[in-house]
């Protein structure tokens, strides 16, 4: 079985040997040998025993080996044998989809069995790509040292060897390991958070395994698999296709050519030197199916696809960093370069004091680690990966860290109906024919639970013929399948599938074989089917029918006639009119209309009827919007459907109020840009619009000076999704090409989502900037207390193993923590932050400010206090240590918020900072009692007196954080907190 064959085994032992040369060719062999294009096989060669045609679209598919072959090949030996191949995409596509097909041992009908596709993923491997080997951790952590101010205090240290100072040679080293130990660990989860990420959205494929269709991730394809393509898909493997259907796809991410590319199944001739990567019978991996449907084998997976030498080439690629991580790279930079001067200033004090020289070097570099902030953007970092890891928690994958910032600065969102606002659970409920027959549909689920009533009757099969053929023409244009109550494809050609299987109509499929089909679009919004009828095993009828359904007013366009007591009538205009009021009256119940159309030619089609299904509102979207409109966030719904279907749901859900405006996308093409624009905002539905028209509603909202958010589904999204602020893709019912361009990705389609991102994205930026805050006001009054004590010619009041141990405190666990500090309630009531808003705002500053002012000022009276008898002693130094840490921990606790009290956020709410918190406290107690550690850091036990003494002193940055809250919050009362933003959209 080296190739794939579906041929028995003669005995047990046989097999035994394959599985052995199998894993001998594993390490011999490189898998990712390019194989010279092989010869094709002769009719004579594949016999007489190959599988017949299976199609609905008469095409030719794979030919089943006959047993003659199979034992040909058996004689072959073990070398033969072990070729568990692949093809390169000029090979394949030289060769008929037959041959190819023969080649790999595929079987398009049925697929791989299990355990040969077990097999083979031995061989090729998963269907990705190997990251360049990850460094080992301990060269991760060599490779801290190669910090300058670490290996300035290393030269410190062995500087104090050389002049006999052991004790201080120590101390440095210990301290060295202890500050790159926690930068080691910063940079570590940072890695690992952004890994995560990248796992979020792993890629998933229709393929044929054991007979059935099913889903499962493209990374477990191998060569042979048999894959189903649809609009809107990225192809998870370089594919021969052996069926396309107006199948078109992207492959600009090769060729650079944004018209997609026309593919067909034929043999392509040889071209010597032709290397191009697009030819027309293969599907490459990771281009995009723009239009129509196909299927293919899969000849080559992960690095042996065209897509693998791009990816080698992509490795070197580094990421961008995002606005926020720049601007604190910026605000770190600055600080350091202030910084670097005043500790130039602090030693050139130092050494016109007569001090020494090793003594002010080894102080000013331990302040130049403590004072800069460097682990400011990997904090960063670590916090918005934090936090887009708590929204996949509630269904929100972000695909891109920047999105985080601007979650909080959207003022707009327009998004679409069905899935979003509503459930997307369709279900047929009404059956309206042409010549005036109702019927009512029960049950719901994709499943044949429930019955067709009209007039209190139970229809059945075709007891009613205008109804079944109402009924036959949903199920027959309709692409869906329904397997064991699971629907594989669109909802709405689901319920029309489902109401089949209620009136036992299902069969009807297989009645018909497809000849051709013209996929529905957003801009036709209808789709046909040509078929001809199967009379017998083998016999079909002459005649070709087409079948039609689509939006009601383009379907009754395209009729001539309609459906009366089975004979066709002229449409005059007042059965047009007819028809159209009751697909309003359905659309004012809010369903959505699907009409039905038959015909022997496009030219000739007759109107049969229309079916309502029924979508209801997903429940708390209510609540949802009417929270978001009271933060200042407009919302627009933009949908395919009728008028009277997008206001009936728009008004259950609070998008449509009277008063306000709607917009047809007929309208707004007709509009310009700058009229647009002026009356966008009175705008909050917009009803049968196509993607083409949400592009133009994102640039108009977005010349107003709007921050947008852009929700879709569709191929045809994609540029909205990409040109708006935040796009916002389906993960359910959303295509590969628009979770591509979208920068965010609903996993439950559930509007509830976007807003639970939105306040999650408020919620993160406060953190970092509490975070900022508590790491300045810690810099600024280590750098001071240090620059005011030489000032002063007071003794340095902390040693270098003092200073870095603030600085693990600085950059650690309690600092880190704040970046955890769970979602305020009230965060989402306030309004959409501005984009230009900075970090460093006037009340932050005096925040830092005011917070670095008490901690110097109460750390100096210490010291003041404590060397009263001019003798500096490691008491002295303990006592300052000690305050300036309880001080750091205080200023903490007030960091957490910036206008809310401690005590209304809750003590314990932030576990991780309340362990942050009393880690630090334990370790400050080893420092002050351990004999080791006392040496180390040079302290001495304090008594019970001397901590409480600092407790109160240093609670004191507390209390007046506390108390200036409480003045901003009896100010801020004075304004509505919680009322909608004054802008022009609202």
């Amino acid at each position: 079985m080296m190739s794939g064959l579906d041929t028995k085994k003669k005995d047990s032992g046989r097999a035994t040997s394959f599985s052995q040369q199998v894993l001998d060719l594993e390490r011999k062999v490189k898998v990712d040998t390019i194989q010279p294009p092989l010869p094709p096989v002769t009719d004579q060669e594949k016999g007489k025993a190959m599988r017949p045609p299976n199609s609905r679209y008469q095409r030719t598919i794979g030919p089943r080996p006959s047993q003659k072959i199979a034992e040909t090949l058996e004689r072959k030996g073990e070398e033969e044998e072990a070729r568990m191949q692949y093809l390169t995409a000029q090979a394949a596509s030289e060769q008929s989809a037959d041959d190819v097909i023969y080649r790999l041992g595929a079987d398009p009908r049925h697929g791989l069995h299990t355990d040969e596709a077990v097999r083979r993923l031995q061989v090729h491997g998963h269907n990705d790509f190997e990251i360049s080997k990850e460094e080992p951790l301990w060269r991760k952590y060599l490779d801290q040292f190669k910090d300058p101010l670490i290996l300035l205090l290393l030269a410190s240290a062995v500087v104090s060897i050389i002049m006999g100072q052991y004790d201080d040679a120590v101390s440095i080293t210990v301290a060295i390991l202890i500050v790159v130990t926690v930068a080691f660990v910063q940079e570590y989860k940072s890695e690992k958070s952004l890994e995560k990420l990248s796992k979020l959205v792993p890629p998933s494929c229709n393929c044929v395994r054991d007979g059935n269709l099913s889903s499962f991730l493209g990374r477990n394809l191998v060569p042979g698999d048999t894959v189903h393509l649809t609009i809107g898909d990225r192809v998870p493997a370089d594919m021969r296709l052996f069926e396309a259907v107006d199948l078109a796809i992207d492959e600009s991410s090769f060729t650079g050519e944004t018209k997609p590319s026309n593919k067909f199944v034929k043999m392509m001739k040889s071209a010597k030197g032709n290397n191009t990567p697009t030819r027309k019978n293969i599907a490459y991996m990771g281009t995009l199916v723009r239009c129509g449907h196909g299927k293919g084998i899969v000849i080559g997976t992960g690095e042996n696809s065209q897509f693998g030498d791009i990816f080698k080439m992509m490795q070197g690629e580094e990421a961008p960093k995002t606005p926020l991580q720049k601007s604190m790279s910026t605000l770190g930079k600055q600080l350091s370069f202030y910084s670097f001067c005043i500790i130039g200033l602090i030693m050139l004090f130092g050494w016109l004091q007569n001090r020494k020289l090793l003594d002010m070097f080894t102080i000013g570099v331990s302040l130049a680690v403590a004072a800069i902030p460097e682990g400011l953007p990997i904090v960063v970092t670590v916090t918005l990966a934090l936090g887009v890891m708590r929204m996949a928690k509630r269904k929100v994958i972000v695909k891109k860290l920047p999105i985080v910032e601007t979650l909080g600065c959207v003022n707009v969102i327009c998004s679409d109906k069905t899935g979003t606002l509503t459930k997307n659970e369709m279900t047929a409920i009404a059956i309206y024919t042409s010549d005036g027959m109702k019927a009512e549909v029960t049950g719901v689920g994709y499943n044949s639970h429930g019955t067709v009533l009209c007039e209190g009757h139970e229809l059945d099969s075709y007891s009613n013929q205008s109804i079944a053929r109402v009924v036959e023409t949903g199920c027959v244009c309709n692409n869906a399948e329904i397997h064991n109550d699971i629907l594989y494809g669109q909802p709405t050609e689901g319920a029309l599938l489902a109401l089949g299987m209620k009136m036992r109509l299902e069969h009807l499929r297989t009645d018909y074989i497809r000849i051709s089909e013209q996929p529905f679009s957003s801009d036709t919004k209808w789709m046909a089917v040509r078929c001809r009828e199967r009379r017998g095993a083998n016999h079909l009828v002459d005649t070709e029918i087409y079948f039609v359904k689509g939006a009601m007013e383009k379907v009754l366009g395209l009729c001539r006639t309609y459906n009366r007591w089975n004979q066709a009538e002229w449409l005059t205009e007042a059965r047009r009119e007819e028809f159209m009021q009751e697909a309003v009256q359905m659309g004012v119940a809010g369903l959505r209309v699907v009409a039905m159309a038959v015909g022997n030619t496009m030219e000739s089609l007759t109107f049969v009827g229309m079916i309502g299904i029924l979508d209801p509102p997903r429940p708390g979207v209510r609540e949802a919007v009417e929270t978001l409109i009271s933060t200042g966030v407009s919302l627009k719904m933009v949908t395919g459907d009728s008028q009277e279907t997008a206001i009936a749901i728009a008004s259950r859900l609070g998008i449509y109020a009277e008063g306000s405006f709607t917009l047809s996308g007929e309208e707004v093409e007709a509009m310009d840009m700058m009229k647009l624009a002026c009356i966008i905002h009175r705008v909050s539905v917009f009803y049968r619009s196509s993607p083409r028209h949400k592009l133009k509603i994102v640039k108009a909202l977005q010349s107003n000076g709007m921050v947008v958010g852009m929700t879709g589904d569709g191929v045809n999204d994609a540029v909205a999704l990409k040109t708006a602020d935040i796009g916002i893709a389906m993960g359910m019912t959303g295509t590969d090409v628009s979770k591509e361009a979208a920068d965010m990705i609903l996993v439950d389609d559930n509007f509830i989502s976007i807003m639970a991102a939105i306040k999650e994205g408020k919620a993160i930026f406060y953190n970092i900037k509490n975070f900022v805050r508590f790491q300045l006001s810690t810099s600024i009054a280590a750098l001071s207390l240090i620059a005011l004590s030489t000032l002063l010619k007071f003794p340095n009041p902390l040693n270098a193993m003092q200073i870095l141990w603030i600085n693990i405190i600085m950059d650690g666990p309690p600092a880190q923590s704040l970046g955890k500090e769970p979602v305020d309630k009230d965060i989402v009531r306030q309004g959409p932050r501005r984009v230009k808003d900075p970090m460093i705002t006037r009340s932050l500053l005096i925040n830092v400010i005011s917070s670095a002012f008490i901690i110097v000022c109460g750390t100096l009276w210490v010291f003041w206090r404590e060397m009263r008898d001019n003798i500096i002693t490691p008491r002295d130094t303990t006592m300052t240590f000690t305050c300036f840490v309880f001080f750091d921990m205080f200023n903490a606790l007030s960091s957490r918020s910036q206008i809310k009290s401690i005590f209304t956020i809750g003590l314990f709410t932030n576990r991780m900072f309340i362990y942050a918190v009393v880690g630090s406290l334990m370790g400050q107690m080893a420092v002050i009692y351990f004999p080791p550690l006392q040496r180390i850091f040079q302290t001495e036990a304090l008594t019970a007196y001397d901590l409480l003494l600092l407790t109160v002193l240093t609670s004191s940055v507390f209390v007046v954080s506390e108390i200036k809250k409480l003045i901003q919050r009896r100010r801020d009362r004075h304004y509505a907190v919680n009322q909608p933003f004054k802008h022009e959209y609202v």
